[in-house]
């Protein structure tokens, strides 16, 4: 069930994050159809070093030397993991065309919670951070995998070798289509299906599940 003024229902999908319980409230996307939505900048401190410190340990044996998130919600993720690998430098992929950017690499991106077509932008200044390097690519949650594959384009349209990719969530099946052989790369903590209403209450679909 929802209200006039919000897609957010009030029903909650409760998912164990390697060991860390978050109810997430699910939002309808269509009459038929929604997702539960996982804001990771709303969940605190806590959940944000906890996610990056069981992703790290995830992706620390791929030998990464350097982490790339992109705009917005991937930012506290790459920092956070960037942190509990020890590292200092990371690379984030906006979105917004700032002054600085006007020469930027660019990658056309969708998302199931955006409007529209989104660009992904690489500063040219961050290309020799990535030039040659093993990166990880970390976001907060994969869907359609349209964010991951413009952020691993950018990368090695960079020279990077991407070594990894980490995310908090997967959600549903669609990320795998898009990534190809790249979804071999995904290091996840846990994973949300999709839902559907059955007489006004929405239960999961089965085939959203991995």
């Amino acid at each position: 069930m929802t209200n006039a003024l919000s897609p957010v229902t009030d029903q909650s999908w409760s998912v164990d994050v390697a060991g860390l319980t978050v109810d997430l409230p699910i939002v309808a996307i269509k009459p038929d159809f929604a997702i539960s939505l996982m804001m990771v900048i709303d969940l605190g401190v806590r959940f944000g070093a906890h996610v990056g410190a069981r992703l790290a340990e995830k992706l620390a044996p791929l030998e990464p030397e350097i982490v790339v998130g992109a705009a917005t919600l991937g930012i506290p993720v790459a920092i956070e993991v960037t942190r509990a690998l020890g590292l200092d430098d990371y690379v984030i992929l906006q979105k917004s065309p700032k002054l600085h950017l006007a020469d930027a690499l660019s990658q056309t991106i969708a998302s199931i919670t955006s409007k529209g077509e989104q660009r992904l932008l690489l500063d040219r200044r961050s290309v020799p951070l990535l030039a040659g390097r093993r990166v990880v690519v970390v976001d907060d949650v994969v869907a359609s995998g349209s964010s991951l594959k413009g952020s691993i384009d950018l990368v090695r349209a960079a020279g990077g070798n991407v070594v990894g990719i980490g995310v908090i969530l997967t959600e549903a099946r669609d990320w795998q289509e898009t990534l190809g052989e790249d979804a071999d790369l995904i290091r996840s903590l846990a994973h949300i299906p999709q839902f559907t209403q059955t007489d006004g209450t929405w239960m999961p679909i089965p085939q959203t599940f991995l």
